[in-house]
């Protein structure tokens, strides 16, 4: 028998019974549904966590001071200053830049508009390692952080919060920091909130302004370093915690007075945390999948019990076992690439108003959608062999006596 006329048998009866073939596909529907939605989900909070991490620079080490508690209470005398920062830089080996911080909320006006801002006073070096860009003007130097100039650079969305004005118009204007004028130099483009913070809606001056000008305290918050490369981040924590040991006279054996982090390993945990949820996720919706095909299996076997006599007649005008089996086979096949785009279709229909309505970051790999049809149709294999089994076996007499 031929197999194009096997395969239009096989789905005139997948039309025949179009409500049946509708509620035997919908475990399917919601298996492949739910599977590529909660991948989705998952491949979206995967680019975040990557977009997050490009924001923050490459190969960065935070060093911040240390905790000492007496009493249950932080005493809070310990503290990094410029010069630690200046110590990092005098001789350095796996260090490649380094940038000390220090922040503060100050009232920042222009005009009649003012906003309550973080204000940050760092190095040039800041920006490179953290890899913000200028969208417009310039940055600050070495030698105007030395002479304790009045500059300043904007994040992107600082002109929103005085009043909803262009930020790009403040270039070259006047500006009250905490009642002390500053003349804006550049602005920064928008890197998006980091959880923690929101640098676009920052104001970034010379640390050396900070410290005497504005901020009135030589502590720094934190000191930011970018090591030579990835391979060397062990060594760059080496050496700071040996140069910083220096400055701070710690004896060898004594704990650190201060803690070193790494920002990218941080993440990087994060992201593996959020690929395992996501495995999770889909190995939940996979289920929903194994409970689809167990119900095409029934459904495949409820019509080949109500089909005996058609097969019968079929078997006794020519057919072979083999043609029989390839019928039921397709027939499963069918119902479940069906279910398995539908599936796909509402999947990333659901992701789609997730991300609209709920803000969630969603991302429909097509590689996720190429898995959904192969694993429904691997599906149908599976679950419509038996069924397709027994039919070919029947025996032709015995099937056309069936009532």
């Amino acid at each position: 028998m031929p197999w194009q006329e096997i395969m239009r048998v096989a789905f005139s009866a997948v039309r025949a019974n179009k409500l049946r073939s509708f509620l035997t596909m919908l475990g399917i529907i919601i298996g492949i549904a739910a599977v590529i939605a909660m991948v989705a989900l998952g491949q979206g909070a995967q680019r975040s966590v990557e977009a997050r991490l490009a924001t923050l620079g490459t190969n960065v080490l935070t060093v911040r001071p240390g905790q000492q508690f007496m009493g249950g209470v932080d005493r809070g005398d310990r503290k990094l200053t410029a010069k630690d920062a200046e110590a990092l830089v005098r001789a350095p080996v796996y260090v490649k830049a380094v940038a000390p911080e220090m922040q503060k909320r100050l009232q920042v006006t222009s005009g009649g508009a003012n906003a309550n801002l973080m204000v940050l006073g760092t190095w040039p070096a800041y920006f490179s390692i953290n890899n913000a860009q200028l969208q417009a003007g310039r940055l600050f130097t070495q030698e105007e952080e030395r002479g304790r100039r009045r500059l300043a650079v904007l994040g992107s969305n600082v002109g929103d919060r005085l009043g909803g004005i262009n930020t790009l118009t403040l270039i070259g204007q006047t500006i009250q920091i905490g009642g002390a004028p500053f003349e804006v130099i550049g602005v920064l483009q928008a890197k998006g909130d980091q959880g923690w913070m929101s640098p676009d809606e920052m104001v970034y001056i010379p640390l050396a302004t900070a410290q005497f000008r504005s901020f009135g305290t030589d502590r720094v918050n934190q000191i930011d370093v970018q090591a030579v490369d990835e391979k060397s981040m062990d060594a760059a924590i080496a050496e700071i915690d040996r140069v910083i040991r220096r400055e701070h006279r710690i004896r060898p054996g004594d704990p650190s007075d201060v803690t070193i982090r790494n920002q990218t390993a941080l993440l990087s945990t994060f992201q593996e945390t959020t690929k395992t949820f996501s495995f999770l996720l889909a190995g939940i919706a996979a289920v929903s999948l194994l409970v689809g095909g167990i119900g095409i299996m029934n459904i495949m076997l409820v019509s080949v019990t109500e089909r005996t006599k058609e097969i019968g007649i079929r078997k006794a005008l020519g057919a072979r076992r083999r043609d029989v089996l390839f019928q039921f086979v397709v027939e499963a096949l069918v119902l479940c690439i069906a279910g398995g785009i539908i599936g796909l279709t509402v999947g990333a229909a659901g992701a789609y108003l997730l991300h609209r309505m709920a803000g969630w970051n969603t991302a429909v790999a097509p590689s996720a959608a190429v898995l959904a049809i192969v694993f429904s149709s691997a599906i149908g294999i599976f679950f419509g062999m038996w069924p397709a089994r027994r039919a070919a076996k029947l025996d032709p007499i015995v099937a056309l006596r069936y009532e």
